[in-house]
């Protein structure tokens, strides 16, 4: 692949396995500076070359540390894959059996995880004319019976891009793109969710 993107920059989430694995994997092929982020650092994540962070990104502190770690590595960004989400404990429960704790989790981890890190990228994204690539789900289109929160978080992310596409794509930044994992190889919930 050609993608043109020697000494550009990147910030991948939920880097360890998967999508976001791929993702970093190809960006480096292609000379991208990367940093990878993940709960648990994987020996395959390790093995890209990237510059890794260990974080919890469904908390604030957690998507502070990669973004203030990214920033001072990097020297900026030019590419922000928010891929972290679902987990592979998401169940496929509906409404009335989704607590409140429940609702919390899924939203802080697919939702709020991205919402923190582009608010600490977009000043560096506006200035480098760069993207924003929000990894979503085919329930944010389609939502089925459950699970409820993953879909609404979902969907949420997808307005959330386009939110941002709106307002700051005219000032040179945050050009929103959506990938949609579906079908067999993606479960929501089953062994191999991606983090």
């Amino acid at each position: 692949m050609h993608l043109n993107l020697t000494a550009k920059t990147a910030v991948v989430t939920g880097a360890s396995r998967g999508i976001g694995l791929a993702t970093v994997r190809t960006l480096t092929a292609e000379g991208v500076r990367v940093v990878g982020a993940a709960r648990t650092i994987t020996p395959e994540l390790k093995e890209t070359g990237a510059y890794t962070v260990s974080a919890d990104l469904s908390t604030a502190e957690g998507v502070a540390t990669l973004m203030d770690s990214a920033l001072t590595e990097l020297g900026g960004i030019d590419l922000l894959v928010n891929n972290v989400g679902a987990g592979d404990d998401v169940e496929p429960i509906g409404f009335l059996d989704t607590d409140d704790t429940q609702w919390t989790r899924i939203l802080d981890l697919n939702l709020l995880s991205a919402v923190r890190a582009a608010r600490a990228a977009l000043p560096s994204l506006i200035e480098r004319r760069g993207s924003i690539i929000n990894v979503s789900s085919i329930n944010s289109r389609l939502p089925a019976a459950g699970p409820v929160a993953y879909s609404a978080a979902k969907a949420a992310l997808a307005a959330l891009g386009k939110s941002l596409a709106e307002e700051f794509g005219p000032r040179g930044g945050a050009r929103e793109h959506r990938l949609s994992r579906s079908g067999p190889h993606f479960p929501v919930g089953g062994p191999r969710g991606i983090r």
